[in-house]
């Protein structure tokens, strides 16, 4: 292992970051090429340099993100991006401190100002778009093989044999047998292959949902528009990805969990759920996730 970086693990308000919360945020975030390590509470990725990719194991030491090349040496300028990929990831540039001052007053969500809330996003929108379609309708043992299938097969191999996630230009050129034979993407080989189109042609730009400046519902009518994303792709995406925590993920898994955790009797309408958390504003669907996940530290992520 060589040393690439260390970072302090604070948000941008000075708020900690509870880096095992991190890394076991949501179920996307331990996809290829990305590995958590629960025993070590580390995570293991491939990513994107100029001229190839690298492997890193990023880890706490004490109060400091600790991110370390897995093979080989790097130079100056893919140690910087290296390390700026990976603050992009755990969002240290994000300010929560507005989330726990409500959280603070909500004896069931009180422990998040201890550092919990903030989801791993993958280094591209275009990738956590396209993972997330790759979780619609499918068990997850198929979302698993979707996505591994993506890397192994058109990502870039980093020193050690490692893959980054595959670039836009990289699944456009990929044919439909390509999704159909090898990834067995089903009905959703044309819409990630769309997708990969308009994004290395330059007619779709995802990244631009980045901006602070563009209103969470526009933000989500673009997403709309785009192939195989529908509702629930809409408020995962925006949740895990882009940092817009005001729409409530709710689905088959959801649902019901959030019924056995509140004691409901029988099924909960979506309203009634949506009600619970409207005090949290634009936070009501990161409180409703932290409600539904804070025992995943202790038992890992639901397979």
């Amino acid at each position: 292992m060589t040393l690439v970086a260390e970072l302090p693990l604070r948000g941008a308000g000075g708020e900690p970051v509870d880096f095992a919360r991190t890394i076991l945020s949501h179920g996307v975030a331990e996809l290829p090429p990305n590995r958590v390590a629960l025993e070590s509470r580390s995570l293991e990725t491939t990513l994107p340099v100029a001229g190839g990719a690298r492997s890193v194991r990023v880890s706490a030491a004490g109060a400091m993100l600790r991110v370390e090349l897995m093979r080989g040496r790097v130079g100056a300028r893919a140690a910087q991006t290296l390390a700026a990929t990976t603050a992009h990831m755990f969002r240290l540039d994000e300010d929560l401190s507005a989330f726990y001052a409500l959280a603070r007053d909500d004896r069931a969500l009180d422990w998040c100002a201890g550092g919990a809330g903030r989801m791993l996003r993958a280094p591209t929108v275009f990738e956590d778009v396209a993972k997330t379609i790759c979780t619609t309708n499918t068990a997850w043992s198929g979302t698993r093989k979707m996505t591994a299938a993506l890397v192994d097969n058109l990502g870039v191999a980093a020193p050690g044999g490692r893959r980054a996630f595959p670039s836009p230009e990289a699944m456009a050129a990929a044919d439909e047998s390509f999704y159909r034979d090898i990834v067995r993407a089903g009905y959703r080989g044309p819409y990630l292959k769309q997708l990969a189109t308009a994004v290395a042609e330059g007619t779709l730009d995802l990244e631009e949902l980045n901006d602070p400046e563009l209103p969470d519902d526009e933000a989500a009518a673009r997403l709309l528009a785009l192939p195989g994303v529908g509702p629930y792709a809409v408020a995962h995406v925006m949740l895990t990805s882009l940092g817009r925590y005001s729409r409530l993920v709710l689905d088959s898994w959801t649902r019901p969990t959030y019924g056995k955790l509140a004691g409901a009797r029988g099924a909960l309408k979506d309203a009634t759920i949506e009600r619970r958390f409207r005090r949290y504003r634009e936070y009501a669907g990161l409180a409703f996730w932290l409600y539904l996940t804070r025992s995943w530290v202790d038992e890992g992520l639901p397979v």
